[in-house]
Formats: structure tokens, C-alpha cells, sequence
């Protein structure tokens, strides 16, 4: 993991406190464990972010903060990961969380054809909306458990091989 980087790039947790648009908050943004790079708030930011995600709402960035100061997760790893959801990926994760759906609750999938008018949002989108919401909130806790546990484990074997590395010399050398 690039700690230095990050290190680098994010703000102190006191450097905010000068802001003066911040200072509505409180110190709910001072909270060190927000701006923290430990493994817990990390790991768990990236799963909620994953989540996050899949909500079919343009309320991504404001929910992910709301949730990194209510569970005290790392604000940077929330932020980042619900942007993986931008103009590009938007309509092929959708899709997929629509083909979920259908899945899920048993209907056949639509064709989809988009249009822009009244008729197309009241015919075409109508039949589609329950599989659609199913299947974002199914794919919304899979993939956030998924990315918390996956990272999770990546982290915990970074460490483990990393500890490994630096003590087999020094036990080999005597």
C-alpha cells in the first residue's frame, strides 16, 4: 500500500479545522480516525464505498461522507471507491444489477430500448423498476462484503508476508 503517498496527499485531521465552511461541523471531520490509515477503517471504508455504489441515486459522494463520519471510517476510501460509478461505468454496473434482478425475482429481462418521453418512462421503465432496485441492493451488499473481506485479506497477507521477509534473515543469519 502506498502509506507515503497517501500520507502525503490527504489533510490532517488539525488542518481542517481552519477551514472556515468546516467549521459548521464541529469536529466531526476532526476526528483522526477519519483521516487514519489503519486497517479497520480502511477495509471497511472500501466495503461501504463498494456498497455505496450501487445505489441508483446522484447521492453517492454526500451518503459516503454521512457514513464515514457516523461508522468513523476513512473518509478518503469511501470518497475513492464511490467514484469507481462515474459516466463510463454507470450503465454497464446498472445493467448487470438489472440482470440481477430479474434473476432474483424471477422475471424475464426486458429489451431495453431508451427513449426520451413521458411514454417511454411510463411503459418501458415500469416494468423494470422492481428487478432493477432488487438487484442494486443485492449486488450493493455482495460486492460490499466481497471488497471489505477481499481487502481485508489482501492487508492481513501484506503484513503477515512483510513480517515474514524482514525476521527470516535475521533468524538464518545465526
Amino acid at each position: 500500500m502506498p502509506r507515503e503517498l497517501l500520507k502525503r496527499i490527504a489533510p490532517h485531521a488539525r488542518a481542517l479545522e481552519r477551514h472556515w465552511y468546516l467549521r459548521a461541523f464541529g469536529s466531526h471531520f476532526t476526528d483522526p480516525r477519519l483521516w487514519s490509515l489503519q486497517r479497520r477503517g480502511v477495509t471497511a471504508g472500501f466495503g461501504a464505498g463498494l456498497a455505496i455504489c450501487f445505489l441508483p441515486l446522484p447521492v453517492h459522494l454526500p451518503l459516503a461522507l454521512l457514513v464515514a463520519v457516523v461508522w468513523r471510517l476513512n473518509i478518503v476510501a469511501v470518497w475513492a471507491t464511490t467514484l469507481l460509478v462515474n459516466p463510463f461505468t454507470m450503465v454497464p454496473i446498472y445493467y448487470i444489477a438489472y440482470r440481477v434482478g430479474a434473476e432474483i425475482t424471477g422475471r424475464a429481462p426486458h429489451a431495453f430500448g431508451f427513449k426520451l418521453s413521458w411514454g417511454w418512462l411510463e411503459h418501458g421503465l415500469g416494468p423494470m423498476w422492481k428487478p432493477f432496485l432488487v438487484g442494486c441492493l443485492a449486488c450493493a451488499i455482495v460486492c460490499g462484503v466481497l471488497g471489505w473481506l477481499g481487502l481485508e485479506l489482501l492487508w492481513r497477507w501484506r503484513v503477515l508476508s512483510r513480517r515474514y521477509r524482514v525476521r527470516r534473515p535475521a533468524s538464518t543469519a545465526g
